[in-house]
């Protein structure tokens, strides 16, 4: 469940989705707006750099800020943020937080994974932590991470797996469709466990429902053709593709850019139906909810508090954190106004799907 990027004699290990948590209820990081108990004012400064998709793309640097703002709230401590807006501001925006004293710097996204690993070696006092990123040695798996930085991981293949076999049920037409924003570990993971999850469902039932953008054979599928996360009209373009060769569930894995899939399936008039990601979309794109039939979640931002939490504590390691479903930090969302849509027996078969994930019964491979 792990893919390797190669660069600097280092693999650049990434992995996402994953958590025991039923189809009924999806984790919340953090937990609480007030202080937790017997936390007490401190100057000690966590600080965060998004990727180009900016704090407020409804997606995984929305839900990684969560885990910076709880920390403030709950461990009375300051913090301090920076939103990228194309790849050439990472390596200043990171050197920004650097000056500015950081105790801890939360970088957000594999994009920014050789420059977090580049400044963390230079400056071994400040504690990173990295979102969707982690650092191993490509023959031997072992961690090769800095002591000062710790790579947070997240299997979305074993939710997606879930979310496939849902969509499969779900669809009418027998055709379900999925596309990237790029072609990158973190994006592939979701499409490819989404398409083993439809996969099962034929096999357990019987039937030939179709995947249309991921190919489990060649590894490959369809990308937004600008790879801009932020291509909302490309984003479009392609789930419009989509539709038009029968699909009627569509799952985005492209960041903002999946706005352009719930328009699609919120002007289809019940048509056709949408899978968010990285969070549950009812919540976060409450403008689509009508057209979100559930979501593949990743806990990025408990994920990002306990890291913060660690290095105020002392606690810190490089060790890399992994959500999986048996640790619930992966999940499928509910599947709030689809939830009479999705019968009791395929609820039933989710969960025991669900449970031989977490036992290790059921290997989803990304």
């Amino acid at each position: 469940m792990k893919k390797t990027l190669i660069g600097s004699g280092l693999a650049l290990a990434l992995v996402l989705g994953g958590c025991a948590q039923p189809p009924s209820a999806s984790p919340s990081a953090g937990g609480s707006n007030t202080p937790a108990p017997g936390a007490t004012p401190s100057d000690f400064l966590a600080c965060m750099v998004s990727d180009n998709g900016g704090f407020d793309d409804k997606s995984f640097n929305e839900t990684s800020h969560k885990g910076l703002t709880d920390a403030k709230t709950q461990l009375l401590i300051k913090t301090k943020e920076v939103q990228s807006t194309t790849n050439a501001d990472y390596a200043p925006n990171v050197q920004n937080m650097i000056d500015a004293k950081c105790d801890v710097i939360v970088t957000v996204g594999f994009k920014i994974a050789d420059v977090t690993l580049a400044a963390a070696k230079k400056n071994p006092d400040t504690k990173f932590a990295i979102v969707d990123a982690a650092y191993t040695d490509p023959k031997t798996g072992k961690n090769t991470a800095p002591a000062n930085l710790k790579g947070l991981l997240f299997n979305s293949a074993e939710p997606s797996y879930l979310a496939g076999y849902a969509a499969a049920s779900l669809s009418q037409s027998g055709k379900v469709g999925t596309f990237g924003g790029a072609k990158i570990p973190s994006v592939t993971s979701f499409m490819s466990g989404y398409a083993q999850g439809v996969e099962k469902y034929n096999q357990d039932k019987g039937k030939n429902v179709q995947v249309v953008g991921w190919n489990t054979k060649s590894k490959d599928g369809t990308f937004i053709p600008s790879g801009n996360f932020d291509d909302v009209a490309g984003g479009k373009n392609v789930s419009t593709q989509l539709v038009n060769q029968g699909v009627d569930v569509i799952m985005p894995v492209a960041g903002p850019a999946g706005e352009g899939a719930l328009q699609v399936a919120q002007g289809s008039g019940g048509k056709v139906a949408a899978v968010w990601v990285d969070t549950d979309g009812y919540v976060s794109q409450p403008k689509y909810k009508a057209a979100i039939a559930t979501s593949v979640g990743k806990a990025m931002d408990v994920a990002v508090f306990d890291a913060i939490k660690a290095a105020k504590d002392d606690q810190f390691t490089n060790e890399p954190y992994t959500g999986t479903i048996a640790n619930k930090g992966v999940y499928l969302a509910p599947f709030h106004d689809y939830d009479a849509k999705v019968s009791a027996e395929t609820k039933s078969e989710l969960d025991k799907l669900q449970a031989d994930i977490a036992s290790g019964a059921i290997k989803v491979e990304a």
